[in-house]
């Protein structure tokens, strides 16, 4: 049986403008297993993102809990949310965010390098990764030398260099034609397996939320599980 990495209670997210308030989630629940594969959809603005960067500690909740482990993510001071992010959390975005003057081996790398890991080891640990992802004979190439399914790829690699537990992906084919939708659909997919990461795969795209382990939808500010 598996064991739960995240734990959310209750979790409510108000946002407060010009007087005006708007509340995006309301008593929330969602574990996430050790290994496990969640998928949710749920239209947009409906807090599909706002979770996740809540996970992620980018966002704050109102209220509610969130424990990682035997720790509340929101008691942790901002040095060990970054320790977090960087260590815990594996991130991939609707826009791949490369560093457009550095080769793709270097993207991938550079996480691994900065977080403390030796340069041999960060190589060849960017190098297996990129390989997974099919590019071995890109590594050299600019982002701007890449296709918009390439660099995709390539910020699958780099969520994965620093050994996360948890891979939370916001809308990653949200920009990519049918054809790189799956491919990278299927690669998120393939290389949790391999390495036995949790995923946390947010999408409007139907077939690729059938994939996962555990669907939810979200609806009405909770999330409700179920098939598609």
């Amino acid at each position: 049986m598996s064991s739960n990495i995240v734990e959310i209670r209750n979790l409510e997210k108000v946002y407060v403008s010009k007087g005006e308030t708007l509340t995006v989630l309301k008593d929330l629940n969602l574990d996430i297993p050790e290994g496990k594969k969640i998928t949710i959809v749920g239209q947009s603005g409906n807090g599909k993102s706002t979770l996740l960067n809540i996970i992620s500690g980018i966002d704050s909740a109102t209220a509610g809990t969130i424990k990682v482990g035997d720790r509340d993510l929101e008691k942790m001071t901002e040095s060990e949310l970054c320790q977090y992010r960087s260590k815990f959390i594996g991130l991939v975005f609707q826009f791949h965010y490369l560093l457009k003057d550095f080769s793709a081996l270097e993207n991938v790398f550079l996480p691994a390098y900065m977080a403390g890991m030796n340069k041999k080891e960060a190589m060849e640990k960017a190098l297996a990764l990129l390989d997974d992802a099919g590019l071995s004979d890109r590594i050299n190439h600019l982002p701007s030398e890449l296709s918009g399914g390439e660099r995709q790829r390539v910020a699958v690699a780099r969520a994965l260099i620093n050994d996360p537990k948890l891979i939370l992906a916001d809308e990653p084919t949200g920009n990519l034609d049918p054809e790189n939708a799956a491919l990278i659909g299927n690669l998120l997919f393939s290389v949790a397996e391999k390495y036995n990461k949790s995923l946390v795969l947010v999408t409007h795209d139907m077939e690729l939320a059938k994939k996962g382990d555990i669907i939810y939808r979200i609806k009405d500010k909770k999330l409700f599980a179920g098939d598609l």
